[in-house]
């Protein structure tokens, strides 16, 4: 499955409104570590056919990242039934977000 672009406009249906777990990457365009967590989200987004992935760019979305504290990036949030669940800030191992995802 390929890595949903999310924003205001389809946040509430697309991750709080999903019963099953999805995963989202808060990240901006110029941000170092973001460019180096972007291909583990899409590894896992093609591998975890069961989990939708989602990215949201901070600077386009400002709202969503207060609402969700985001205050340093990369920031991947776990949710489960729009809920979330489980926070991982900055450059993450795979190994770790996939035990979250299973």
């Amino acid at each position: 499955m390929s890595v949903l672009k999310l924003g205001t406009d389809n946040f509430e249906q697309e991750v709080l409104k999903n019963n099953n777990k999805v995963l989202v990457d808060f990240y901006a365009d110029w941000c170092g570590p973001c460019k180096m967590m972007s291909p583990v989200i899409d590894e896992i987004a093609e591998t975890k056919t069961d989990v939708k992935v989602g990215k949201v760019n901070v600077d386009d979305n400002q709202e969503l990242a207060v609402k969700y504290n985001v205050m340093s990036i990369p920031t991947i949030i776990v949710f489960e039934n729009g809920i979330p669940k489980k926070t991982f800030i900055g450059v993450t191992d795979k190994n770790e977000i996939l035990e979250q995802l299973n």
